[in-house]
């Protein structure tokens, strides 16, 4: 989302640095061209401290985007220590007291008080959907008129070229009278994919189907367990990471998003903007405002394997009008969020483009 900013940022004709408190991973490669890059080569966002102080002494950038919670702490210390004016806009994307639930008293309050110390300093505060904006004011003991919410640009121009792409699974080149289920994202207890396989297991007594779950994670070993439980090692696969899941979910003839918890989650997006039908949980944040309370797709309640697997069921008998489903996702673009995010940094452009 960063780089799909990042990019949204060029077009506007303005000049963007990213400072990367660790330098790795695909999403690296990926940034655009263009934008210059800082590498502060630091363990852990505290300890980039002292680097993004000298940054800001000798850059004095105009606005500082602090991408997460942790980053946007130190973003607000390095400023007051490099007394300059940079305007800092601190961006959430999770919704932190879910994110936290189990978790001891102590672990919590090391997350809760820096946030209710240092987040009345920022400049302005970007969520990513209402229930984020309502969890995060009552954390931080904010109004939640400080908090801004601004949807996600995950509606990408490249996205309709990257569907066209053949998908490198079997299942979905030649599904031989069996629908393929999709489902994405990391192999953790949030996204629910236990609950997605009991669930699956239900679904596959009255109807032939497949489910492919892309990502890689952790809880590997846990889910491959529970397929061989269940016995659905002939009609569930784990490929792992998916180098393009977009031609995959252009093919599904269903995506479902089984997560405990989310922010505003970008792949049930992604589906809805290739006009696969969606089912999802109706977690404490995101899949009820994107699917409008239900028009673009059924709720299901969380931990209801029965429940989501009677929503699946009755999509893939009765799937909705295809064309129809982009619609939920049209404030979701590059354009529309850049310009929502550089008013909130204080950074006027022209309509030439110039800021």
């Amino acid at each position: 989302m960063v780089n799909n900013l990042a990019a949204g940022f060029l077009a506007e004709g303005v000049a963007v640095d990213m400072i990367l408190i660790k330098a790795g991973g695909g999403h690296v490669k990926a940034i655009p061209s263009g934008v210059r890059i800082i590498k502060l080569n630091a363990r852990t966002s505290m300890l980039s401290l002292p680097r993004l102080v000298m940054y800001l002494w000798r850059e004095r950038p105009n606005a500082l985007l602090a991408a997460k919670d942790r980053a946007g702490r130190v973003a607000l210390l390095a400023r007051w220590l490099a007394g300059v004016p940079t305007r800092v806009v601190l961006r959430l994307g999770m919704h932190l007291s879910q994110s936290l639930e189990g978790k001891s008293r102590l672990t919590k309050a090391l997350r809760y008080y820096p946030i209710r110390w240092l987040y009345p300093w920022a400049d302005g505060i970007i969520v990513v959907s209402d229930g984020v904006a309502d969890d995060l004011a009552q954390v931080a003991g904010l109004p939640r008129s400080r908090i801004k919410v601004v949807a996600n640009p995950t509606v990408t121009p490249d996205l309709p070229r990257l569907a066209a792409e053949t998908p490198e699974d079997q299942w979905l080149t030649d599904k031989a009278g069996h629908p393929v289920i999709i489902a994405a994202g990391r192999l953790t207890r949030q996204k629910g994919f236990i609950d997605l396989l009991q669930a699956f297991a239900l679904l596959r007594r009255q109807l032939p189907c497949r489910l492919l779950i892309m990502g890689e994670g952790p809880d590997r070993q846990k889910l491959e367990e529970e397929i061989v439980r269940l016995d659905l090692a002939d009609s569930v696969r784990l490929p792992g990471f998916v180098h393009n899941p977009y031609s995959w979910m252009a093919r599904a003839d269903l995506f479902v998003l089984s997560s405990h918890f989310e922010g505003s989650p970008n792949v049930l997006k992604e589906a809805l903007a290739l006009g696969t039908p969606v089912v999802a949980t109706d977690c404490n944040s995101g899949p009820r405002q994107i699917l409008q309370d239900g028009k673009y797709g059924p709720l299901v309640p969380v931990n209801d394997p029965e429940s989501l697997a009677r929503a699946m069921a009755q999509v893939l008998a009765e799937p909705p009008d295809r064309t129809a489903l982009p619609e939920a996702v049209a404030d979701y673009t590059i354009e529309a969020s850049s310009r929502a995010y550089l008013d909130e940094l204080g950074i006027k452009t022209s309509a030439a483009g110039q800021p």
